[in-house]
């Protein structure tokens, strides 16, 4: 599997997918940074793996874009979230 995680020098993550997910919804880096109550210039830090993404906002951005963080971490094609039946 191609993996779209990777390194960036500094050891921190880079999670195309967060973009990805971002573009599809049709959203803006100010729009998704203001869910999160975060600084625009924070949240693209996280796009760009810059900055280490916290949990809570990973869980958080999971649930609203109705995925699994295995989904956004790369760790599943799947897009859809688990259900609760297997939780």
């Amino acid at each position: 599997m191609k993996t779209q995680m990777t390194n960036r020098g500094s050891g921190k993550m880079y999670l195309k997918r967060l973009k990805t997910l971002r573009i599809k919804a049709g959203l803006k880096q100010t729009e998704i940074a203001e869910i999160l109550g975060k600084q625009q210039t924070v949240y693209s830090r996280y796009e760009r793996g810059f900055q280490t993404i916290l949990l809570n906002f990973l869980v958080k951005l999971a649930d609203f874009y109705n995925t699994s963080t295995d989904y956004i971490l790369n760790r599943t094609n799947k897009i859809n979230p688990y259900s609760n039946d297997n939780i």
